[in-house]
């Protein structure tokens, strides 16, 4: 077999065990890499209906199709397991040189079953699997850990997967970290600390065999040309940031706690303003001819020395989300969040949810007592020391830290119930998963695609915001097309998530963001590096097979179709600035959606997957346990 090893890892953490699992061919042609592959291997090993932080919740990892070859920004790989934040799928991509360590160690996936008794990290050494004590390694930051294991082994080849103290003390949005990059949203990294795992450490020294060298390395040059000229431009001035003055303008920046889509100071968070008054370097993921991600570091004030890479959607969700327009405070919050291993989208969102709290009088300044301020402070909009001070509490759970270190929807519900207020009103998320950095009432195919997608809350396991903001639709109104379009974005976009691919290549193969742009040219990668013959339906059966699973999964762990949701703001509560004034996604509107988009899917109008269907995409088992 080519560009695979048809070999999957397995290993116990109670047991101190491994062993090998082989894997056929046909397998991997259903689920190629990525989050499809994690989420087939949760779906193989997982106790259903287990508690998220039990030991019978497994980590599944699944390495890239492309990693440890020349393809340009295939160097990912994908982890999965059940949320504890939502209690469905939690699948996150990440990227750089742990995703080809893995590869050229052999494995195409790992699956660490159990709970360990102490805190240990596990270092696979090609084959060879061993267990180190990590009770040193506590309270160290993401970045710190990865660094003292170097040290320990004495090789700086040796590529590790970490969790900070967020993950330590069991923060249900905590992040995996590697290479300064994050597998983050739905709450890895407290997976990670229940099974007292501080990080996977792996070195890698083997080959990787493809089927056809010369080829490859011809599309690949190809492709990195290309991703060199004006369709990668932004991405490599600016980086995502560049997002923030668009998305204003067009009414859709979450401000306030997603009250408004238009920020005042919006001019003082962009990417132009960050590049020329905090800009540092630009970094690169392994293999990737784009480097996006842009370092930014505070110069004066109080937080000066501040460092860390500015993605919009961590941008937004920390400025003004926060009513902070002060970009050095956004770019400290993001230092905490990367280094404390904490999801910096999540804990933003979560961090507004508390300063509404706060302003519409259910928390009072008393609630918000620490070390630093025993007398308790206030944490209104626009205070970005509270929000620094509400941060470092998150992480280590102090205060009401550890109310909030539960995400929105358990919080607010927790409020709820306790002061008998209303707090899930202004609770910004889906399924638990705390909303993107696209306000979703001027968006209504988007609004779609975010309710459905099976991960929760996301800006990466849909697309329908490309339909919407391109004006391939009218993202103000409603009509029949919608349930395809979502349908077909999603699709469109697991494709990229189960190579994987970075996504913003998608333009680089003809200049096209589409199908016809990529997918023959995705089905030649495929071909020339193992051996297969795909071709364009091929590829697109990637995409259905990646969503299929992570539906199944869900389904079983009890999703019905009310779980296909929007927050209550987004459905009951217009804007009243900017050009995304007077909108909201109705539940009338909602409901009719989800109906186009099951029939597109050929699902139930519960949203349920027809026996028939399942074993036509050649997944009987599936079939047999939660087909209708």
């Amino acid at each position: 077999m080519f560009g695979y090893s048809g070999k999957i890892l397995h290993i116990d953490l109670a047991k101190r065990k491994s062993w090998v699992e082989p894997k056929a061919e046909p397998w991997y042609k259903t689920y190629i890499g990525g989050t499809s592959m994690a989420t087939r291997l949760c779906w193989e090993n997982i106790e259903a209906g287990c508690d998220p932080l039990a030991p019978g919740n497994p980590i599944c990892i699944a390495g890239g199709l492309f990693a440890g070859t020349p393809v340009p920004v295939g160097g990912k790989w994908g982890i999965a397991s059940k949320s504890p934040l939502t209690g469905f799928i939690a699948d996150s991509l990440s990227g750089s040189w742990f995703a080809v360590a893995l590869k050229r160690s052999g494995w195409d996936g790992i699956v660490i079953h159990g709970a360990s008794p102490d805190w240990v990290y596990i270092l696979v050494d090609d084959d060879v699997v061993t267990f180190r004590p990590a009770s040193h390694l506590l309270g160290k930051g993401t970045f710190a850990t990865e660094e003292a294991i170097r040290e320990e082994l004495g090789d700086d080849q040796v590529r590790s997967a970490t969790i900070g103290p967020a993950g330590e003390k069991g923060v249900l949005y905590a992040n995996v970290t590697n290479d300064g990059r994050q597998a983050g949203r739905t709450g890895h990294g407290a997976v990670w600390g229940s099974k007292k795992l501080k990080a996977l450490s792996v070195r890698g020294t083997g080959d990787v065999k493809v089927a056809d060298p010369e080829t490859l390395l011809k599309l690949a040059l190809d492709i990195s040309k290309t991703a060199q000229g004006p369709y990668t431009e932004k991405y490599r001035v600016l980086g995502t940031a560049s997002n923030v003055l668009n998305m204003n303008r067009l009414g859709l920046l979450p401000t306030r706690n997603y009250q408004e889509g238009e920020f005042e100071h919006a001019e003082s968070i962009s990417g132009e303003y960050l590049k020329e008054h905090h800009a540092v370097k630009t970094v690169a993921c392994a293999g990737c001819p784009i480097a996006c991600e842009q370092m930014r570091r505070v110069n004066d004030g109080p937080y000066t020395g501040a460092m860390s890479g500015i993605e919009y959607e961590s941008l937004y969700a920390v400025s003004s989300n926060l009513g902070i327009g002060d970009v050095r405070v956004a770019i400290k919050l993001i230092e905490l969040c990367d280094q404390g291993g904490m999801d910096s989208m999540s804990g933003g969102v979560t961090l507004g949810w508390a300063m509404e709290t706060f302003e519409r009088g259910v928390f009072k300044k008393e609630d918000f007592k620490c070390k630093k301020y025993p007398e308790g402070f206030e944490p209104n909009f626009g205070n970005g020391e509270a929000a620094v001070a509400l941060c470092e509490m998150i992480i280590n759970r102090e205060g009401i830290g550890d109310l909030l270190a539960l995400g929105t929807r358990k919080a607010s519900a927790k409020v709820d119930a306790e002061r008998g207020s209303e707090t899930y009103k202004w609770a910004m998320h889906i399924k638990g998963l705390e909303n993107p950095g696209y306000d979703l009432r001027g968006l209504k195919t988007f609004a779609l695609g975010a309710s459905v997608v099976p991960r929760g809350g996301c800006h990466n396991r849909s697309a329908a915001y490309d339909v919407d903001i391109s004006g391939e639709a009218d993202r103000f109104s409603v009509d029949e097309k919608r349930g395809a379009l979502a349908k077909d974005s999603e699709e469109y976009a697991a494709v990229y998530d189960t190579l994987p691919l970075c996504k913003f290549i998608r333009r680089c193969f003809t200049g096209k963001a589409d199908r016809a742009g990529a997918w023959p040219v995705i089905a030649k990668l495929i071909n020339a590096t193992t051996g297969w013959d795909m071709g364009y339906d091929d590829v697109d059966m990637i995409g259905v097979h990646c969503i299929t699973i992570k539906k199944a999964f869900n389904i079983r762990e009890g999703w019905t179709r009310k779980d296909d949701h929007l927050p209550w703001r987004t459905q009951h509560e217009a804007m009243t600035k900017g050009k995304s004034a007077n909108c909201m996604v109705t539940e009338k509107e909602l409901e009719y959606m989800k109906d186009q988009y099951y029939e597109a899917k050929g699902w139930t109008k519960k949203g349920l997957i027809p026996k028939e269907q399942l074993v036509k995409l050649g997944m009987e088992d599936l079939a047999k346990e939660i087909g209708v």
